[in-house]
């Protein structure tokens, strides 16, 4: 296994056990999200917050396999201080990369990285995209 391959598995580790902005607010100003995978049991909830068009803050929970949970903290670590319409940009641009499509390769997807290598798995592509999917869900909302 490369160092690459070894450093990616350490930082997986590393949110499935430290998860960050763990736990819910269930607060009005906050929009949420709830996405289950029937195939494999993977289940979140993401909660979004937009103030003046920025991510203030996003909020995060769920259960399911390493890949998910790890994606579901870093996520909320990457996208938080984000223009809505940067974010929109950025998580579709990684939704193609997991998704092995074409996608703009000048982005820095930061710790998100991590999950490139997911495309040649492709069972696993949507343990490494509900996050994203369910955020994208509370950024629209959030313009309706």
């Amino acid at each position: 296994m490369s160092n690459l391959s070894n450093l990616y598995r350490e930082i997986i580790m590393d949110h499935y056990k430290n998860p960050r902005n763990k736990g819910l607010i269930n607060d009005k100003s906050y929009i949420t999200c709830h996405i289950k995978n029937p195939s494999c049991g993977d289940e979140i909830n993401i909660e979004s917050k937009v103030e003046n068009g920025i991510i203030t803050d996003i909020r995060q929970d769920g259960v399911g396999c390493s890949i998910c949970c790890a994606n579901a903290s870093i996520l909320s670590q990457v996208v938080k201080g984000m223009k809505v319409s940067d974010a929109e940009y950025f998580l579709d641009n990684y939704l193609k990369m997991v998704s092995n499509q074409e996608y703009d390769e000048s982005i820095d997807f930061d710790e998100l990285q991590v999950f490139d290598g997911i495309k040649d798995f492709p069972a696993r592509v949507r343990c490494a995209s509900i996050s994203s999917q369910a955020l994208l869900n509370t950024l629209k909302k959030e313009k309706s």
